[in-house]
């Protein structure tokens, strides 16, 4: 299985390299792209490597979407190939996983209507706004999307994360 990690500068570092070594340690191949390729740096200071610029990404090659928060999120709603991609994936219905400021790149696809979902209760309103039904929950699942509020929340967003991929690479005999 292959994921992919959806970021810019100052994402919540906490929020990208949990999933980043949690996906890793299961050995699913893990790209991370942002609006262009190289160093990428999070809010708390740590630096990653985007290898994929967004708009090179071909979502199809991918069987996971990652949509870390902090200030990333919203520079990823404004830019029109990170929509691309989180549209693709809310449309072939496959694994996306949002967390915190994350889910405002997938309010501006357009595609939230009637979801349930969480976020940081900041932006709980743009849910709201989107005609989704916010869930003031540590994780919620809604078939393929999976939402949390914050960092407190990592252990219960991965977990949920984890069991749909088990689940994923079980259907696939993997």
């Amino acid at each position: 299985m292959k994921a992919l990690i959806l970021t810019a500068d100052e994402f919540e570092d906490s929020e990208l390299l949990v999933p980043y070594y949690r996906l890793r340690e299961e050995d699913l191949t893990v790209d991370i792209a942002a609006p262009a390729c190289g160093t990428v740096r999070g809010e708390h200071g740590y630096k990653v490597e985007a290898t994929r610029s967004v708009a090179d990404v071909q979502p199809g090659e991918y069987d996971l979407l990652i949509v870390p928060g902090g200030r990333a999120a919203e520079t990823l709603s404004d830019d029109k190939a990170a929509l691309r991609i989180v549209e693709w994936f809310l449309e072939q219905h496959k694994l996306i996983a949002a967390i915190c400021h994350g889910p405002l790149v997938l309010i501006e696809t357009g595609l939230m209507e009637e979801r349930q979902a969480t976020c940081h209760p900041s932006i709980a309103f743009a849910l709201r706004s989107a005609h989704a039904h916010y869930l003031n929950r540590e994780v919620v699942v809604d078939n393929h999307l999976v939402t949390s509020r914050g960092p407190a929340d990592l252990p219960a967003f991965m977990r949920e994360v984890m069991k749909i991929v088990h689940r994923l690479r079980g259907a696939r005999g993997q």
